[in-house]
């Protein structure tokens, strides 16, 4: 599959091809724009040099992976924070899954059981996890039986809710205006 969100070329192509940069850019998809969030794996990457690895991460020392991602600009509002984040999923993907988020959604037998995975990673609550199955199924080709039950309202067909509806610029506006409704419903 290939991504294509509106964000740097080389970053929608590390995104296609790296589940761990993909995850990673969904662990840091909040209180930043979606651009932002799904391009830094891409510049996380450059300035390691490389493409890391779940074991490089949850091995790296946290106070030298902090200054990585605060170093101006910083990967995320709150570089300290994430940067523990990623280092805990991280983690979480060696124990439980050979160090590999691929394995995250690999022989899943449903839906139901792909959404458990997801929602036992840290950080992951209910919402992040029904977005993350929809990002999976509509755009990486990660389809288990009953994966659009799993998303919720993410996973419906035609629907402009989250980063897994975005294509394009047009389907980007969609989604901003649908986000944007949602916070004035939950304030009026």
């Amino acid at each position: 599959m290939t991504l294509s969100l509106p964000i740097d070329a080389d970053a929608n192509t590390l995104l296609s091809t790296d589940p761990l940069a993909l995850l990673i850019g969904m662990v840091l998809d909040q209180q930043i724009p979606l651009e932002k969030a799904f391009s830094s794996p891409y510049v996380l990457s450059q300035r390691l040099g490389h493409v890391p690895t779940a074991v490089e991460l949850a091995e790296f020392d946290p106070d030298s992976l902090i200054a990585i991602f605060a170093k101006p600009p910083a990967l995320h509002r709150f570089p300290k924070a994430m940067a523990g984040r990623v280092q805990e999923v991280c983690r979480a993907l060696v124990e439980h899954y050979d160090g590999d988020a691929a394995n995250l959604w690999a022989g899943v037998a449903d839906g139901a059981e792909l959404l458990k995975r997801v929602a036992s990673l840290p950080g992951f609550g209910k919402q992040k996890s029904q977005i993350f199955v929809a990002l999976l199924g509509k755009q990486y080709g990660v389809e288990p039986a009953g994966w659009r039950e799993a998303a919720g309202a993410y996973g419906d067909v035609g629907s402009f809710k989250s980063v897994a509806d975005i294509v394009d610029d047009e389907s980007l506006g969609k989604v901003r205006a649908y986000k944007k409704e949602m916070k004035a419903a939950a304030k009026g």
